[in-house]
Parts: structure tokens; C-alpha cells; sequence
């Protein structure tokens, strides 16, 4: 049997953070939960000082913090975005932005995405 493009798939209709955190097993991971034609839901669990590239999309971007501190450094704003476990952020379209987790434990955080579209680095 093929295995699905995503975690959750007719036949498993929900799984726990506590499930997948089981599974994936020490950071940095990412698990695509949901595929559609149209957005992409990744539960991504990153350490401190993993590295991310600064990037942006052609589409806004948002992430839910489900656990730790994370830090994002947005295009045009003096201060990074300070969340935690319970905050959402959002980056608007064509804006680089960095994301660095903060403290000495890992983060995870819920992203939505396009289907299909990744990380850009050089403006056309």
C-alpha cells in the first residue's frame, strides 16, 4: 500500500501532538498532518540554535506555537515577533523572515502553507 501523502488520511481521521512527538523522536523533524490540493498543515519540532534559512513565499504564511518560544525576524520590523505555546503569527506575502527558537528546549509549531510551494531566497 502506498503510504499517503499526509498523517492524516481516510481511515485516520486524528492523531495527538503527544502521538507524533512519540514517533519522530528527538528534534529537528518536521510531519506533513494534512495534505489538500490547496494548503499544507507540517507540525515542525526544532532545537535551539537548528539552523533555518531566512526565506520568503508568495503567499502569507501562519504557524500556531503549540510548545516552546520561538522568535521570528520579519522583513521591515526593528524588533523580532516574540510567541509561545498558544500564540499565532502570520507573515505576510514576498517578506523574508528567520525563525530562531528561543531557550534551552526544543519548539514545535503548526505551519500553513500552500500545497506545492517552498522557501524562496532571491527576489525575481
Amino acid at each position: 500500500m502506498a503510504e499517503p501523502k499526509s498523517t492524516l488520511h481516510p481511515g485516520l481521521f486524528n492523531i495527538g501532538l503527544e502521538e507524533i512527538k512519540r514517533r519522530r523522536g528527538a528534534p529537528p523533524w518536521g510531519e506533513r498532518v494534512v495534505v489538500t490540493d490547496q494548503i499544507t498543515g507540517t507540525v515542525i519540532c526544532q532545537a535551539p540554535g537548528t539552523p533555518n534559512d531566512r526565506h520568503y513565499h508568495i503567499y502569507d504564511e501562519w504557524w500556531v506555537v503549540l510548545e516552546g518560544e520561538i522568535h521570528w525576524e520579519i522583513e521591515g520590523q526593528t524588533e523580532p515577533v516574540r510567541a509561545k505555546a498558544g500564540d499565532f503569527v502570520c507573515v505576510p506575502q514576498n517578506t523574508f523572515h528567520h525563525i530562531h527558537v528561543k531557550g534551552d528546549q526544543p519548539a514545535i509549531r503548526l505551519a500553513i502553507s500552500v500545497t506545492g510551494e517552498g522557501h524562496r531566497h532571491e527576489r525575481p
